[in-house]
């Protein structure tokens, strides 16, 4: 979740579960890192982290911080290929000093019942390989991608990683992915998400995915999967292109638009980023004509890039959120979604108080529930993390 998905009742930080989209503007930042815990049936989580490792490295990219970030991925070994992969080497090419990436175990599902003993070994020395990252502090984030199932299926003792994590050093922060999240983790976590899938109709939309809900992950999930659609364009099918439209974020601050601008200066026939709205808070009650008319010409870039058919994947930030606020119709959206090429995919993030009519038409539905977030504590939101 960014700062722009952060909505709070009134403007004061940690009231309330209100449509106001604050931007990057004028946002606090805090210097104690955090523990975050994405878990749940929905879909989700992984990109979640993807999304989160875009910003910090496009704050890596864009300020002269000290910032770097480990992703290791646990079950996700070597011997299978993952869509992003492409993506992030690109950015390893370039800023080779800001991601480092470690794979373990094998790719293939497996119960508790049918673990071997590789599957124990790879677990532990991919345990052993975080352990030292967090001991070095040589990182301002690691995400431990799928560290939960790894503990669910009893590769790795339960008790020993949340004694690590509680010892990590202040300014670090860890994110901890996948389902079966083991109590103490989620006890002593700022930051507990849980990704709650919602079953579609049988003839749901091919390619309509939709993220919701008061929890923490929306649009980094989005920012995850646009990682991963453009990755499959580097390897696999170089006229994927995609399309980031992001709505209520204007203005600058947002770290991913330089990782974003990065990857594009690279492939430019594969990625474009646009951002409509005011840099500013929109509130309930309080609309300006500029937010219809930015909101508009948002819209009027989506629905004729979607029914192009030029782009792959189109990714909608926050559209939900702008159609809640009213600024923009219902049925449009609807329409030019039916009508949407097959192979054309479709991403629609944000929170909303009411369910518009194409939530109907998805075949993703992952909601967003919030079990803790740092923010209700009063912790300030953090550049290459939140936004």
């Amino acid at each position: 979740m960014t700062p722009a998905a952060r909505s709070t009742q009134t403007p004061q930080r940690g009231t309330g579960r209100g449509i106001g989209i604050r931007t990057a503007a004028g946002s606090d930042e805090r210097a104690h890192g955090q523990l975050h815990v994405y878990d749940g049936e929905g879909k989700g989580k992984s990109q979640a982290a993807l999304g989160v490792v875009l910003r910090t490295i496009g704050l890596g990219i864009c300020e002269q911080k000290r910032t770097r970030v480990l992703l290791l991925r646990f079950l996700k070994g070597p011997g299978r290929s993952y869509d992003e992969d492409s993506a992030i080497e690109a950015l390893q090419q370039g800023f080779p000093h800001l991601i480092d990436q470690v794979r373990t175990g094998r790719g293939d599902f497996f119960t508790a019942e049918e673990a071997t003993r590789f599957d124990r070994q790879e677990a532990q020395r991919g345990w052993d390989i975080a352990k030292g990252a967090i001991a070095s502090n040589l990182y301002s984030v690691v995400v431990l991608d799928e560290l939960n199932p790894v503990l669910d299926l009893g590769l790795l003792d339960p008790e020993e990683v949340v004694r690590t994590l509680t010892t990590k050093p202040a300014g670090m922060e860890v994110i901890c992915t996948g389902r079966g999240a083991p109590r103490q983790l989620v006890q002593m976590a700022d930051l507990h998400s849980e990704m709650r899938a919602h079953s579609g109709p049988e003839q749901g939309l091919e390619g309509l995915e939709i993220y919701t809900g008061e929890g923490k992950g929306k649009s980094t999930s989005a920012l995850g999967k646009g990682l991963q659609a453009i990755g499959r364009g580097i390897s696999q099918d170089k006229s994927h292109r995609v399309l980031i439209l992001q709505w209520l974020k204007g203005g600058a601050g947002y770290t991913e638009d330089a990782a974003i601008a990065a990857l594009r200066e690279s492939y430019p026939h594969l990625v474009d980023h646009l951002r409509s709205g005011r840099d500013a808070i929109v509130w309930r009650g309080q609309q300006q004509p500029i937010d219809y008319v930015e909101a508009e010409r948002a819209w009027e870039i989506a629905r004729a890039a979607i029914a192009s058919g030029l782009y792959k994947t189109v990714i909608l930030d926050e559209l939900n959120p702008t159609v809640d606020l009213e600024l923009l119709p219902v049925e449009p959206i609807v329409q030019t979604l039916l009508r949407k090429p097959t192979e054309t995919e479709v991403i629609i993030t944000g929170r909303c108080k009411t369910r518009p009519a194409y939530f109907d038409l998805a075949s993703v539905h992952s909601e967003m529930v919030c079990h803790k977030h740092y923010a209700e504590r009063g912790v300030d939101l953090k550049r290459g993390v939140d936004y």
